[in-house]
């Protein structure tokens, strides 16, 4: 008998897990595929404000983010950094009163940030050195964050873990219904295509694109609420230019598209959005999404972008919080909650919108809402704990301490790993002296050491979990080096 039944392994569902699990309550959570597999993965790799949901007058979803934003830069030093961010400016798609009064906002909704704030610049587009075309000579800078945004949900997870939830990964919740002093849940394993029965006492639906269809087809329950699905896809592209600073790109339509540097070698573009009304699991980037893109991008850089020049298009569904507004870019990024219980009683909680940079705060208010329901739920304490891995003040001291304690791990090798698991780095390399310790080698930086400890540790049971959502490895991996790991994982498939 569980307290709580989380329905859904994205960035929501892991978020309420582990702020329920630490309050004392007991905890399953339920994903039907592998943590993160959907919309939490395909984002644009951001921990943002939303600058352009200023001029919606979106300021208290604004001030959340940046509120976050700066919680987030803690909690997680080693997936999540400070990013500086060039906006070109153009004159006649937003007057340059507005592009100031925006960024005083933006720098002070938040009074207790530490990133550095706003500016001015000149673009020195003639400069060989410069990126931009020659047409632009004037913008601005300002600051947000970069996260790995898969491994945030996995980080999440394994707080959970460590403090007594249970996960359960590629598991269907396929019915629930109340049933005297508890909810009955019938859940199927879909690597055994077994089902089991587990009991809650409450059930949260964070469901994400599929949250309506949990509560009419798994629950059979009404609701006055909806999501509005909007697809945004992105390009990598071979690297555009060199240094650490992202762009972001005005557009005719008044959109904007991030240009943000990816994992040293590539360039991450977008995104789209656009109304999406098939199947949230099979959703791909169209042709003209993909043109949009790269036209944007030519308008503003020297170095002209086409087709040949992507190495990885990803697309993703978002469960918008459903309005009125019919411009699917327009519609709002903020979340609302629907509870339906019965006589006091089982409540289940359904979650509509949201994004990954307030994915704690909405864990927060969620239980927040469940409070009633659990009266020994003990008090908010997310705010200032550290996620698995994350033990860290210094980041950049710490990694060139990991570096002396592993002096015969290649650069590239050991920075990566420093990335993707902080203080856990020392989990997946746990005795060993040399790189033949690693074992089995794969393909660029990738070991069965690590391939092992996440089959073992993090729920990793597919190739694609592996090279996708924990490492990015896929960016760099040949299809020959996808077969000789998809046969290794298969030939030790027990571990996970």
């Amino acid at each position: 008998m569980y307290d709580l039944l989380v329905i859904g392994g994205g960035v929501n569902g892991a978020g309420i897990a582990v702020d329920a699990a630490g309050r004392g309550l007991s905890v399953a959570l339920c994903e039907q595929d592998d943590l993160a597999s959907h919309t939490s993965s395909w984002s644009s790799k951001l921990i943002h404000g939303g600058l352009r949901y200023l001029e919606y007058y979106e300021f208290r979803l604004v001030r959340e983010a940046l509120i976050e934003r700066e919680v987030l830069l803690h909690k997680a030093p080693h997936l999540i950094h400070p990013l500086r961010i060039v906006m070109p400016h153009n004159q006649h798609l937003r007057p340059r009163w507005m592009i100031r009064m925006g960024l005083f906002l933006y720098d002070h909704l938040n009074l207790r940030q530490s990133l550095p704030k706003s500016k001015a610049i000149k673009i020195r587009a003639k400069d060989p050195a410069e990126p931009l075309n020659p047409s632009t000579t004037k913008g601005y800078v300002y600051s947000d964050a970069t996260v790995d945004d898969s491994r945030l949900v996995v980080a999440n997870a394994l707080h959970a873990q460590e403090l007594g939830a249970d996960i359960f990964t590629r598991h269907i919740v396929q019915s629930a219904e109340r049933q005297g002093d508890h909810w009955q849940v019938t859940v199927l394993d879909k690597n055994t295509q077994q089902t089991k029965t587990l009991q809650a006492k409450g059930l949260v639906n964070a469901a994400g694109p599929w949250v309506d269809t949990v509560i009419s087809q798994r629950l059979q329950l009404t609701s006055k609420h909806h999501v509005r699905l909007v697809k945004g896809s992105h390009l990598v592209t071979k690297k555009l230019y060199e240094g650490d600073q992202a762009y972001i790109l005005q557009n005719e339509d008044h959109r904007i598209v991030f240009v943000i540097p990816y994992r040293n070698d590539f360039t991450l573009i977008g995104t789209t959005d656009v109304a999406y009304a098939g199947d949230p699991a099979q959703v791909n980037i169209n042709p003209t999404e993909q043109k949009y893109l790269l036209d944007v991008v030519n308008q503003y850089f020297k170095k002209q972008l086409s087709d040949a020049d992507i190495v990885w298009t990803y697309s993703g569904v978002r469960p918008l919080k459903s309005d009125e507004n019919a411009d699917a870019s327009k519609v709002t990024r903020d979340y609302t909650f629907e509870i339906n219980d019965q006589s006091g009683k089982l409540p289940v909680i359904s979650i509509f919108g949201g994004k990954i940079t307030t994915y704690r705060r909405l864990s927060e208010h969620a239980l927040q809402k469940l409070s009633p329901y659990f009266p020994q739920m003990a008090k908010p304490w997310t705010a200032k704990a550290k996620l698995p891995g994350g033990e860290i003040k210094d980041f950049a001291k710490w990694v060139t301490d990991t570096q002396a304690r592993y002096p015969w791990l290649p650069s590239p090798l050991l920075h990566r790993l420093c990335l993707a698991y902080g203080t856990r780095i020392d989990l997946v390399l746990d005795q060993t002296h040399a790189i033949g310790d690693l074992g089995e080698f794969f393909g660029d930086t990738l070991y069965e050491r690590e391939v092992r400890y996440l089959m073992q540790h993090e729920w990793a049971q597919t190739p694609q979990d592996i090279l996708w959502r924990r490492t990015k490895q896929g960016l760099y991996f040949s299809p020959e080096a996808v077969a000789k790991l998809t046969a290794w994982m298969h030939n030790n498939k027990k571990m996970s």
